[in-house]
């Protein structure tokens, strides 16, 4: 019996598909979902999701959300969510310098916190555009 995923952003259904094990970006930490996981709710933070099918590994970069699992069906919302196909490495790169040169000019905590909130997206993209090619 399969795991069925479900990951839901605000605008469209991201996934809706079965897989044999997910690793979930939790606030605490990563967390591996099997089949027959007891029922959990949980925080998911930014990072990379991997995804494993039929014996292979996919990254989704999830951009912090919620994760419900119970009899074996996943639901995932989160406030954004981005397949690997749809990352491009030197445009992350860029965006990291960027977000990291903003926090060193940053003068207010909003402007501190965002600019650390891009520091995480941009790290997630890189990491799961190294998975992919890796």
């Amino acid at each position: 019996m399969p795991l069925n995923i479900k990951i839901i952003a605000p605008d469209k259904t991201i996934w809706d598909t079965t897989a044999e094990e997910i690793i979930l970006p939790s606030s605490t930490g990563q967390l591996g979902i099997l089949v027959n996981h007891a029922p959990l709710l949980t925080a998911l933070d930014i990072g990379v999701m991997r995804i494993r099918i039929k014996k292979q590994w996919m990254p989704v970069v999830l951009l912090g959300g919620f994760a419900e699992i119970e009899n074996n069906e996943i639901i995932i919302l989160v406030n954004g969510a981005e397949e690997i196909a749809d990352i491009d490495l030197e445009k992350s790169q860029l965006l990291l310098k960027n977000a990291t040169s903003m926090l060193q000019k940053a003068l207010t905590n909003k402007d501190k916190i965002e600019a650390t909130q891009n520091i995480r997206k941009a790290r997630a993209r890189l990491q799961a555009a190294m998975m992919e090619k890796g």
